[in-house]
């Protein structure tokens, strides 16, 4: 008999994937469908690794994303398609550069502007990564979660949310930090194997980025993802890829919140494969009200 984790992840996993299915218009015209989520408001990483994948089908396949540079305008209606609509900013010998704009009733959700490269050869170095416990030795999310089954939020991270998320503090899902800290690391993978191309790891690691990078602000400022009067909200998200990575397999996030002030607060990530290799990096605003 199939175990219910497996049934949650399965169904998790094909609905992530399903958002990123884009349906292509035109040359440069692309339609998506979002997640189902609990307050009915896109989710901000889903229509970033959409904006991604939009501006990659526009580009040669030998030129791999390295950077990417958006901001959030408005929140979306994840019962509505988004349609997205790329721009040719510039296709040079080394790198191609593209605007994406994400609209929803003609206006726009998510501008942002993405950068690809060929593979060069160049002087090569990268910080190193913590010793740190091993995803084994962390809680899951999910079995985090499991005991709220029924619940919508918790519906949500147990049967649509495609990411198993180990925090290595403990997590911010029912309750703040006992020891407040502007620092947070996490192990993060998809929940079943993909096989997909490079530009789609890319991607789901954006995805997946957006659902973390926010929390060392809730963790310094002793709040949790369910603390009564707290509001927080994407601003703004950056990312730079290094190396290639699958996001099927374990990456460690190593983040910290420099700087909350006027209502805004700054985060940093450093993204590390299993074995110790930087992959990504990644810088977030968020909007944070308590």
């Amino acid at each position: 008999m199939e175990r219910v984790e497996d049934i949650w992840a399965d169904a998790a996993v094909a609905s992530g994937m399903a958002a990123l299915d884009l349906r292509r218009l035109g040359d440069t015209s692309f339609e998506g469908d979002s997640l189902p989520m609990p307050r009915g408001r896109v989710f901000g990483g889903q229509v970033l690794a959409q904006s991604l994948l939009a501006a990659g089908a526009t580009v040669a396949e030998d030129r791999f994303a390295h950077s990417l540079h958006g901001y959030f305008l408005r929140a979306g209606d994840a019962t509505q398609p988004i349609q997205f609509e790329v721009e040719i900013l510039r296709d040079g010998g080394s790198f191609s550069a593209r605007r994406t704009h994400a609209l929803q009733n003609g206006k726009p959700i998510l501008s942002l502007i993405a950068s690809f490269q060929l593979e060069q050869e160049g002087p090569e170095h990268a910080a190193p990564m913590p010793a740190v416990p091993g995803p084994e030795e962390a809680a899951s999310g999910v079995d985090i979660m499991a005991p709220f089954a029924g619940h919508p939020s918790a519906d949500f991270w147990l049967t649509k949310a495609p990411f198993d998320v180990r925090h290595l503090d403990g997590s911010l899902f029912l309750g703040p930090d006992a020891e407040p800290k502007s620092t947070q690391m996490a192990w993060m993978r998809v929940r079943r194997p993909i096989d997909a191309p490079d530009l789609m790891h890319r991607a789901l690691l954006a995805f997946g980025s957006d659902q973390v990078m926010l929390e060392p602000l809730l963790r310094r400022h002793g709040a949790s993802w369910v603390t009564p009067g707290v509001a927080v909200a994407s601003l703004d998200h950056a990312m730079w890829w290094y190396r290639p990575a699958r996001a099927d397999e374990w990456l460690l996030f190593v983040q910290e919140a420099p700087n909350a002030r006027g209502g805004r607060g700054l985060t940093a990530a450093r993204i590390y494969a299993q074995d110790g290799t930087l992959v990504a990096s990644a810088a977030q605003e968020g909007m944070i009200r308590m």
